[in-house]
């Protein structure tokens, strides 16, 4: 093996191989099939990982004659997705060892590294469900007094029209949501959490501060898998600025849910109330359906009803915050492209912040360690992508939530020297309370920074066609909106080419260009 690390969590060990040679076996004692059925394992890995598994058996305890017989995961019907799951190795599939006794059991011909739990014999017929989820690891939830409530009742949604609220202002879903419209009753379904349903509660900025020390109602039946967020806008209260919207919180549902009703204090919205845009239901992570009737605030919450703790869910910014600054966030990309990066950024004198993806940057072929402790000694950020680049709020379980971070992070420290960071960029810019609020639990950073954009150059959508200098005008749009903060990769041979454009334009706006952390003043950041 290249590395046998115990972690990222408790009970586990991240095997990394060194190539399809290298192996992984621990022993068994005696296990006879006709009382133990299987084995089942606990294991996590990257999409599209494959590995052999080996049995060891002899006839009888104590011989030292052994038989050994094999089956690759896609025989026993293994599929990895990159989160924690219990995977079944049934006896009866190594055919003529059925009848002896099992001795050993051995990992091999790796494709990836994975991440190992524990292993423990089984009876019954389990292995019909490969890959079998884990049970949820809720959140410890303390609750609070309930506060006396102020101002309210204001409706806002009773779904009576399908082009406005009951405030006259636009409600809709974005492209691609399931949205069926009842009398009085929208009926939303999702499994992407990308997707959001807006209410606005003003055209412009809503001064909703005299709603303090109200609550926020949604009578709902249904699922409770989503995020409720409450929307700022920007300082300008134009939408035409770049950042529209300027941020929003988040907060889990399910949290503040009875099977009926949802109550949320408006004080839990770690937002500017005064400049509010509207409500979204958003981050969904289960594909069922859920029903509203009524969004509204209210003075007071149904006797009985408590009301949570406020959990830390950092600050989602898509902007800097330092007068005239500008930083270019340059996500994950290609090992071949990435000196090409280094030179352009050097030659035009500037630091930026690289966003690593913990697994490949533990594979040893990608010489990612490499390349990013370049980046480092150049005075540029590193920060956090996650491990494996899924949609973290689409994830379904905590445990899910937690690998990916907890993976990442241990990718980052082992490779960096202990190095750590309360930066986050999720994958494909999906945020969700959830992921929020996991982040803020196992980083030990309670207050962290979850970064996206202001200035995207649309490399995912332009790189690949025949027109790919729609990036630079993608970038000079956002610009022009007074955007400061960019997402791009190094991915693409267009997307790298044009970063020294980028960069002569990003200059022209007069902006001291700098890292993440410089632009947005945080103390921890070398100084400029």
């Amino acid at each position: 093996m290249a590395s046998i690390t115990v972690g990222p969590a408790p009970n586990r060990v991240l095997l990394t191989p060194k190539n399809s040679d290298s192996y992984f076996y621990t022993q068994m004692g005696c296990l006879d099939p006709a009382e133990h059925h299987g084995i089942s394992v606990r294991i996590s890995a990257p999409p599209g990982t494959n590995l052999l598994i080996e049995l060891t058996a002899a006839e009888s305890c104590g011989d030292d004659g052994a038989q050994t017989a094999s089956q690759s995961s896609q025989d026993l019907g293994w599929t990895f997705d990159g989160t924690e799951k219990v995977y079944d190795i049934p006896f009866s599939k190594f055919g003529s060892l059925g009848t002896s006794k099992f001795t050993t059991v051995l990992f091999g011909g790796f494709s990836r590294a994975i991440v190992l739990g524990p292993i423990g014999s089984y009876c019954g017929d389990f292995h019909e469900v490969a890959g079998r989820p884990l049970s949820e690891q809720p959140i410890p939830s303390t609750f609070v007094p309930t506060p006396a409530g102020t101002a309210g009742p204001l409706v806002i949604d009773r779904f009576g029209s399908q082009e406005s609220n009951a405030l006259g202002f636009w409600h809709g879903g974005d492209e691609g949501m399931d949205l069926t419209w009842g009398s009085g009753t929208l009926t939303i379904k999702s499994s992407d959490p990308d997707l959001s349903f807006y209410s606005q509660l003003s055209a412009g900025c809503g001064d909703m501060a005299e709603y303090d020390g109200s609550y926020l109602h949604i009578a709902y039946s249904g699922t409770d898998a989503f995020s409720i967020a409450l929307q700022q806008h920007n300082s300008a209260c134009n939408e035409e600025v770049q950042p529209y919207p300027e941020t929003w919180d988040s907060l889990e549902a399910a949290r503040y849910a009875t099977p009926t009703d949802i109550y949320i204090p408006m004080s839990h919205f770690n937002i500017n109330r005064a400049r509010t845009i509207g409500i979204a239901i958003k981050g969904f992570y289960k594909p069922d359906p859920v029903t509203i009737t009524l969004i509204e605030i209210v003075p007071s919450v149904p006797t009985g009803f408590r009301i949570p703790s406020k959990l830390p869910s950092g600050n989602l910014i898509f902007a800097c915050t330092r007068p005239n600054s500008f930083a270019f966030a340059i996500d994950d990309g290609q090992p071949d492209f990435a000196q090409q990066v280094l030179q352009t950024v050097r030659e035009e004198d500037i630091q930026v912040t690289f966003f690593t993806v913990g697994a490949p940057l533990l594979d040893q072929s990608t010489n990612f360690s490499n390349v990013y402790n370049e980046m480092i000694s150049a005075g540029h950020q590193i920060a956090l992508h996650s491990y494996t680049h899924p949609k973290m709020e689409g994830l379904r379980t905590n445990a899910e939530i937690d690998w990916e971070y907890r993976s990442d992070i241990d990718a980052v420290a082992r490779t960096f020297g202990g190095m750590h960071t309360p930066y986050f960029r999720p994958p494909f810019g999906t945020e969700g309370a959830r992921m929020r609020q996991r982040f803020a639990a196992v980083s030990g950073s309670p207050n962290p920074y979850f970064v996206q954009w202001s200035v995207d150059v649309e490399d995912w959508l332009w790189a690949e066609t025949g027109t790919p200098e729609k990036q630079l005008d993608a970038f000079q749009r956002d610009v022009d909106k007074g955007g400061n903060l960019v997402v791009m990769h190094y991915l693409y041979p267009s997307t790298v080419g044009y970063l020294k454009e980028f960069i002569r334009r990003a200059k022209a706006t007069g902006k001291q260009l700098m890292r993440v952390d410089q632009c947005m003043q945080d103390p921890n950041a070398p100084p400029l």
